[in-house]
């Protein structure tokens, strides 16, 4: 179920520069339905003031979005490859909304401008590329069985939510050359890891596990039913057996040893005899007819592809 515990208001104006409130009042640039940014006018709002480093050049609005071309910094200007100095760490940072639900222009306390870096955690929507960065590290990935991705290229999407929308066809593809971008060989071919939570723990009951392979399953649960099945027919086999030995220890008979003539059948033990019997022959036989019929279902509902519960997805493969 989404979960849309929404806690900003819609417009929220705390934090505005009053410098530029003031001279956006006192020009008239901005009254009437564009002080409030109605159809797409301009809009006062609060965005606070990027430290830019000499080696960027930036894009950005009077509405907190940004594009930064420059070197890997996830943080402040030493952070990353580009604050060590090295070569081939070009990035391109593409950022809606620094400080997220925290934005504002100036320091509550102190009035003064509000100075920030870019923040991994807290900026409302980012798209982040890097031809060098450690990039689990700086969104704060857990490890999983993929592992960390470190001083490679590396391409960062975070936001409340992401969608990828595709007319035709998505495609999520590993290992497709034998180099990486430094040119280091790759040593296999490493697989998707899907982690909920971004907890890996085994302690938590979030461990990450194989995917089944759908025909595989199938082809696996067919053949349990069917050795079900055969267990079944062998049951079936030993109760119409077992009836007929029984009917014939119901009326069995034998010589006297005394008077060289037949006895009599144990009377008393006629009509529980005949019970049994019936039991066996009634209940017994009807039940493994309706287990076997539930096995066919089961089969239909489940393992075959026209089943209304098929367990292998009509669309998406993995292998």
């Amino acid at each position: 179920m989404p979960n849309r515990n929404i806690r900003k208001n819609a417009v929220q104006q705390a934090g505005v520069d009053p410098v530029a409130a003031r001279t956006k009042s006192s020009t008239g640039a901005l009254q009437g339905a564009s002080r409030l940014g109605i159809a797409g006018d301009k809009l006062l709002e609060p965005i606070p003031n990027f430290i830019e480093a000499p080696s960027e050049k930036i894009y950005s609005n009077a509405n907190n979005s940004w594009i930064v071309l420059g070197r890997d910094r996830p943080s402040t200007r030493g952070s990353g490859y580009g604050g060590k100095g090295d070569t081939q760490a070009a990035s391109i940072d593409l950022v809606c909304g620094r400080m997220g639900h925290e934005v504002r222009a100036v320091d509550e306390k102190t009035g003064e401008k509000l100075w920030v870096d870019p923040d991994f955690k807290k900026d409302a929507a980012r798209i982040y590329i890097s031809q060098k960065t450690d990039l689990d590290e700086n969104f704060g990935i857990t490890v999983g069985r993929v592992g960390t991705s470190s001083a490679k290229s590396g391409i960062g999407l975070k936001a409340d939510a992401i969608r990828f929308v595709a007319r035709e066809g998505i495609k999520l593809i590993t290992a497709e050359s034998k180099k990486n971008s430094q040119g280091g060989d790759l040593l296999g071919v490493v697989g998707v890891d899907i982690i909920a939570g971004n907890s890996d723990d085994a302690s938590e009951g979030t461990d990450l596990q194989p995917i089944p392979k759908g025909n595989n399953l199938t082809t696996a649960l067919i053949r349990l039913t069917n050795h079900v099945e055969k267990l079944n027919g062998l049951v079936t086999t030993f109760l119409t057996v077992q009836s007929k030995y029984n009917t014939s220890l119901m009326s069995h008979y034998h010589n006297s040893p005394f008077f060289a003539s037949p006895t009599t059948p144990a009377l008393a033990m006629i009509p529980d005899a005949v019970k049994c019997l019936i039991d066996s022959l009634t209940k017994t036989m009807l039940g493994l007819t309706a287990h076997k019929a539930n096995l066919a279902m089961f089969k239909q509902t489940y393992l075959k592809q026209s089943g209304k519960k098929y367990i292998c997805s009509r669309y998406n493969n993995v292998n």
